[in-house]
């Protein structure tokens, strides 16, 4: 087939983007303990092979991968779980299959084929199965808790106490007692639960992601005297991280992304706002200068 330099050079990005995803997953799936995860890999990987073999016919060219991108979705994928990065790097790939339209006519069958592959590795993806995903429900229960309640005491205390030492030590003290309690509500709830969760683990998702969200929401009181400024800097960490999490539980699981940042950005900041006009009522209420 003759092939003009645009539609030359654009298949060669195919090609590349194929072959440097086949790498990418081959990377994942040796570094997989389990049998299952590192079989459903290794079988992605063959069908990006497939891929790429499939461009080389019309390019007629071996490419080499892209090395910056292949260590970028291993690293991604090896910090924050191999699924988040999977579904990431596989939301990359939909951008640039919008482009295989334009071949149709120009390369025979290759709509279908590529459809037929992609589904084939689409029901792969869904075949995998990470710890961390299984208790996301306990993470979101401490993360969103620690938040709720974190940024409301911040802001009561803050007009209430008006000293960031004081406020820093009573957040600490509310904090890890809250995340202990927490913890083991989680625990008791999980073993009461026909679950395959482990109740101790459960325990220690939520306490961990409980105490985490604590330590950033009161790291800004030990840096800086401005109490205003600890307060803005609190609550702009918490909607940081709202936004994070909810971004990774958005790719990682295939769920909506501004419904569930807005409710809880929503929910954290308006507790917030009562708990300071509450602390300045009881501040002038009972009269309490420090």
């Amino acid at each position: 087939m003759n092939l003009n330099n645009e539609l030359k050079r654009r298949l060669i990005q195919f090609e590349r983007n194929e072959i440097t995803e086949y790498f990418i997953y081959r990377r994942l799936a040796s570094a997989q303990k389990s049998p299952e995860n590192r079989e459903v890999l290794e079988n992605i990987a063959k069908d990006e092979l497939q891929h790429y073999q499939l461009w080389k016919e019309h390019t007629q060219r071996d490419v080499q991968p892209s090395w910056f991108w292949m260590w970028f979705y291993y690293l991604l994928s090896r910090l924050f779980g191999f699924t988040f990065g999977v579904k990431l790097m596989e939301r990359g790939e939909e951008s640039a299959q919008q482009n295989y339209s334009r071949l149709q006519g120009i390369i025979p069958n290759i709509d279908h084929f590529i459809h037929d592959e992609d589904s084939h590795e689409a029901a792969l993806i869904a075949m995998l199965d990470e710890e961390s995903l299984r208790y996301a429900g306990s993470v979101v229960l401490g993360l969103n808790d620690a938040l709720v309640e974190l940024t409301g005491a911040l802001a009561g205390l803050t007009l209430a106490l008006q000293n960031t030492q004081l406020i820093a030590l009573s957040g600490l003290i509310t904090g890890i007692a809250a995340a202990l309690s927490m913890a083991a509500s989680e625990y008791l709830s999980t073993r009461s639960e026909e679950t395959e969760k482990q109740p101790l683990k459960s325990a220690i998702y939520t306490g961990v992601a409980y105490i985490i969200t604590v330590s950033i929401l009161i790291l800004p009181y030990l840096l800086f005297d401005n109490y205003y400024l600890c307060l803005a800097l609190a609550l702009i960490s918490a909607v940081l991280i709202i936004a994070v999490f909810n971004y990774y539980i958005s790719v990682a699981k295939d769920a909506p992304f501004r419904r569930r940042f807005l409710e809880m950005a929503a929910v954290s900041l308006g507790v917030a706002g009562l708990s300071f006009i509450l602390g300045y009522l009881i501040r002038s209420l009972l009269g309490v200068e420090i």
